[in-house]
């Protein structure tokens, strides 16, 4: 994608392209340091889907002339009583010789370059020990061709290089299988455009809109890039880049988001972000930057894997010589030890955590969870405490109508209409609340007469002949109006942390109303999801203690921090970590950008300020307090895989080792040939990735 430009469909798969091969070079430039599949050389600048197809098309002409040399071996003759006249009159070795060429030269130069550029970069990885298995047993069968013959290993030496093909190719489409998310989040932009030039409308490529192009979008389109509502109304669906499952009711003045599709009205929308600064292309590129990101488990990874290979090299070497010693032949001796090289290939060590990571960092994404990096996601794997700032986190943000109780002689729906007939005169936030409360239950539209504000207490007007009062208790004390058998519901309204607001008609006390910022509708569930997970949920706000308490006891929130300064919720973060747990800190606002620093992880609700994502470690893309839960069951998740595929890799290697290097040939008779061990080196590698990717099967809370 291009920074100033405008991201097209191709652009798009451009960037794909460019995501897949640095998700590949970047976790094989990894692997350079811990033994995964050091570089692929020959692979930069292809995509997953041309690496895959490279190494399919390798494997197969290796499987080809491996069994073809199998058909010409003397272990087809003794295994299958196979005995086939040699072409042309050749020595049997010779023939195999020759067959083989394509294999070393064609099929296998991935190892060979691989391990040179690994040991340029002074490291040794999977690929040095796979060179020296195939290079080894096919230079010594050389050796032996070129002085006039006797026992060779080019049988193993091609099977070994298709066995490890087969494994990497399956690894490559389980790696292309974990870029779903990626794949899926490209594919949501939409070609071309319509937009409004001259009076007219044209039907560009997306690639042309720029900043300040009026789009037209009609029902069912998708709209292009981000931008601004100018005119009509309508439901979008934001489901596919928010996680939002419900339609988002879009008029003038609304934000709206690139390749979010407009459901039902005819929308004109002005571009306000193009290219790589849309929100999708955003999205991509976190989640890039997750997936090609270390977490610090790997780095434990990268150490063994090194030493691992280091062992193996050692092994190999040791192998050889206590054969010798033991007065076995050259042949055999050299046999186990390419063996002994073969099998303890660390590629499943290597792949343990990438795969998780791809997937978990994928999972996420199409749930509106973005993890930065691979920290966040192991980091919220060992959360013991989530701390959540209360107004725009927990709560809506913004004042609702909670109760009304009356003097018993006015009803409540004439009230309501009385209300909201002074109120739609008013620009003060609790009067909005009443009047939204008054349209959503079905309120007349009565027109106020003779209105007049009154600066920090209420408004006054008269409405059908009646004079009505909304305000505070002074206001109806400026008026002489007694509460009377009210003052106890305003005591209890104001007791539980709500705004109690007066209201009097032709001079008598009506109604108390009672006005909160009402919690979200999933945030208790977010707590009890929480607490099921073990986690203790704290409330951090500015609020006074009775409205904190007042929300806690609703939500069923563990403990309450009230009445805190902005400048101090980081210390009171630090305060929680000191006592030795893990924390995290979920908050929207500018005030929560400190904390969210200084928490163990940082999550940052998607609808917050660009201060507060930007430092936060994960971002949630919904303003949904229920996702809290979900990305923290995604990081245990993804941290439960790393270590099922850590713990697989390294007792696979403490089983192999000992079995390869012939340990159990002179009890048993069990020998374990080259090509064998690169069989099981190659499926537990597979086994690896698989495993990654039933975390895609993750149950996580269902969405609204």
């Amino acid at each position: 994608m291009e920074h100033q430009g405008h991201a097209t469909h191709g652009d798009l798969d451009h960037a794909e392209h460019e995501a897949m091969t640095a998700g590949h070079e970047g976790m094989d430039h990894a692997a350079m340091d811990h033994g995964g599949h050091g570089g692929h050389a020959g692979h930069a600048g292809m995509s997953m889907d041309d690496m895959a197809r490279d190494m399919r098309n390798r494997f197969l002409v290796a499987l080809v002339f491996s069994l073809l040399v199998m058909f010409w071996s003397p272990m087809a003759e003794d295994m299958f009583g196979l005995h086939l006249p040699v072409p042309f009159g050749l020595r049997q070795d010779i023939w195999a010789l020759i067959l083989s060429l394509p294999v070393i030269f064609y099929s296998s130069t991935i190892f060979f370059t691989g391990a040179v550029a690994a040991l340029k970069a002074r490291t040794l990885d999977m690929m040095v020990l796979v060179a020296v298995g195939i290079g080894a047993g096919w230079l010594y069968s050389l050796a032996i061709t070129l002085t006039g013959g006797g026992e060779v290993f080019y049988e193993a030496s091609t099977m070994l290089a298709t066995f490890v093909l087969l494994g990497h190719w399956f690894e490559m489409r389980a790696r292309g299988g974990a870029n779903d998310a990626i794949r899926a989040l490209l594919d949501l932009a939409p070609p071309r455009a319509v937009v409004i030039r001259d009076g007219r409308e044209v039907e560009i490529p997306t690639a042309e809109v720029i900043v300040g192009d009026v789009l037209l979008v009609r029902p069912g389109a998708k709209i292009a890039v981000d931008g601004e509502v100018v005119e009509g109304e309508s439901e979008v669906d934001e489901s596919m880049v928010t996680g939002e499952s419900l339609p988002v009711h879009k008029e003038s003045g609304a934000a709206v988001i690139g390749a979010t599709l407009n459901k039902n009205g005819v929308l004109r929308v002005r571009a306000t972000k193009v290219g790589s600064d849309t929100a999708l292309a955003q999205i991509v590129n976190l989640v890039q930057e997750a997936q090609n990101s270390k977490a610090p488990g790997q780095k434990l990874a990268d150490r063994a894997a090194f030493w691992l290979v280091l062992v193996a090299l050692i092994g190999g070497a040791l192998t050889l010589v206590v054969w010798l010693l033991a007065g076995a032949t050259f042949a055999k001796a050299m046999l186990f030890a390419i063996t002994v090289v073969v099998i303890t290939c660390p590629d499943a060590l290597g792949l343990a955590t990438p795969t998780a990571i791809m997937v978990g960092t994928g999972l996420g994404a199409k749930r509106g969870v973005l993890f930065k990096n691979a920290m966040a996601l192991e980091s919220a794997a060992r959360i013991q405490t989530v701390v959540m700032d209360k107004t725009g986190t927990l709560t809506k943000g913004e004042p609702e109508v909670t109760e009304i109780v009356t003097d018993g002689v006015i009803t409540a729906a004439e009230l309501i209409a009385l209300l909201a007939a002074v109120e739609r005169e008013s620009e003060h936030p609790l009067a909005e609340a009443v009047v939204r409360y008054a349209e959503g239950h079905g309120a007349n539209g009565e027109r106020a007469q003779d209105f007049e504000n009154i600066p920090g207490h209420g408004a006054v007007a008269t409405v059908g002949g009646r004079r009505v009062v909304v305000g505070n208790r002074r206001l109806l004390e400026r008026e002489g109006i007694e509460l009377g058998d009210l003052a106890g519901a305003r005591d209890r309204v104001a007791g539980a942390g709500q705004t109690a607001v007066l209201a009097a008609v032709d001079g008598k006390a009506a109604a108390v109303i009672g006005i909160a910022d009402a919690a979200r509708e999933t945030s208790a569930r977010a707590v009890r999801d929480l607490h099921d997970m073990g986690i203790e949920v704290v409330m951090l706000t500015g609020d006074n203690q009775a409205t904190a308490a007042r929300i806690a006891a609703e939500l069923g929130i563990d403990t309450v921090i009230a009445e805190v300064l902005p400048g101090d919720k980081a210390d009171k973060i630090a305060e929680l970590q000191s006592t030795g747990k893990k924390v995290a800190m979920v908050g929207d606002g500018v005030n929560d950008a400190p904390a969210l620093a200084r928490a163990d992880l940082g999550i940052a609700i998607g609808a917050g300020t660009d201060v507060a994502i930007e430092t936060a470690d994960l971002v949630l893309m919904r303003s949904d307090p229920l996702d809290v839960p979900t990305a923290l069951r995604i990081g245990r998740g993804t941290l439960r895989k790393m270590h099922q595929n850590l713990a697989w890799a390294v007792g696979y290697n403490t089983i192999a080792l000992p079995i390869a290097a012939g340990v159990f040939e002179p009890a048993f008779g069990f020998t374990l040939r080259p090509e064998i061990a690169a069989l099981s080196m190659s499926g537990s590698s597979v086994i690896v990735a698989l495993n990654a990717l039933s975390l895609k099967r993750l149950r996580l809370p269902t969405q609204r």
